[in-house]
């Protein structure tokens, strides 16, 4: 039979995943921290949810910077990952009633430092896009087809592999795509003329070829087996992409069409609210970190600006 701290956070994980909706890696990576706490929890003498302190999660914050338990020590983003997976199943022992208060509730995540997010000019994006549809057959069709779609819509990689025919309208003048973002959030997002070309282009031409080899899958973009393809596989997609363009691979990843894309909005003059419903942001301050102005952008804005400039 499970302990008491066992069966609490199995409890927790359960309420994520019905009640809250995450998806599966979500729940893996909640799973792995709170599994590492609880560990760290029976080593202090802990059995039971009621017995922690908050002194024990400020300790657990320590631990997983320094690293004193003897595993790995964590970079200051993964400690606060491990903090918010730690202060939500706190807030749930306490509204359940396994504990008398919310242990965590005092506890902070170390201070994160603030990085632009990692974007590539819009001539190498149009570079990007040219080498993802190189060659013949199915497969160059849906490559350029699905990095077009993520480009045009900002969409998560999860989200653009997650679609299915269904999820999208093509119809000239007006169309769209809906996405299934975090939380199982819907949001729909307008899909520009090159993207709809492009996937229109694999609908007709590369789809039917790819379906042929599975058993009838709702799924937008399929492997060569007719399945749904994988974030994995749409990852090497982009790799092998960002390779034939002759752009620095190693630096160009699935969220990288999603950082050009905001920023090409924003400095195209869209409204931050606006990138923040298309970007499926909860709160706006999570788009605000495209904002941050570049020192060349300082420059050529003063440039043109400044009375006295030249």
């Amino acid at each position: 039979m499970p302990d008491r701290l066992t069966a609490a956070l199995e409890g927790y994980l359960a309420h994520l995943a019905v009640e809250r909706g995450l998806a599966a890696h979500t729940l893996a990576a909640y799973r792995r921290d709170l599994t590492r706490y609880v560990e760290h929890l029976r080593a202090s003498g802990r059995t039971e949810p009621a017995q922690i302190t908050g002194r024990d999660a400020e300790d657990y914050v320590l631990v997983l910077r320094t690293g004193s338990d003897g595993r790995a020590v964590l970079s200051p983003s993964s400690v606060a990952r491990s903090v918010v997976a730690l202060r939500g199943w706190h807030r749930f022992l306490a509204l359940d009633g396994l504990a008398p208060t919310d242990a965590a509730a005092d506890v902070r995540p170390p201070a994160q430092p603030r990085r632009l997010p990692k974007a590539i000019s819009v001539d190498d994006v149009g570079r990007l896009l040219d080498a993802a549809g190189v060659g013949d057959g199915p497969v160059p069709l849906r490559d350029r087809a699905l990095l077009e779609l993520v480009y045009s819509t900002g969409a998560r990689i999860s989200e653009a592999v997650g679609l299915d025919v269904d999820d999208l309208d093509l119809t000239p003048g007006r169309a769209a795509v809906r996405l299934l973002g975090k939380g199982g959030k819907e949001r729909v997002v307008p899909v520009g003329s090159f993207a709809a070309e492009a996937v229109d282009a694999y609908l007709v031409r590369g789809r039917p070829v790819l379906a042929a080899a599975g058993r009838g899958n709702a799924a937008i973009f399929l492997n060569t087996r007719g399945a749904r393809l994988s974030r994995q596989s749409a990852w090497a997609v982009l790799h092998a992409a960002a390779e034939r363009a002759g752009l620095d691979a190693a630096h160009v990843s699935p969220h990288t069409l999603r950082h050009s894309f905001a920023t090409h909005l924003l400095a195209g003059g869209a409204d931050i609210r606006v990138v923040q419903e298309l970007l499926g942001h909860a709160s706006v301050t999570t788009t605000q970190i495209y904002t941050m102005v570049t020192p060349d952008t300082m420059r050529e804005v003063y440039a043109a600006s400044h009375p006295r400039a030249r």
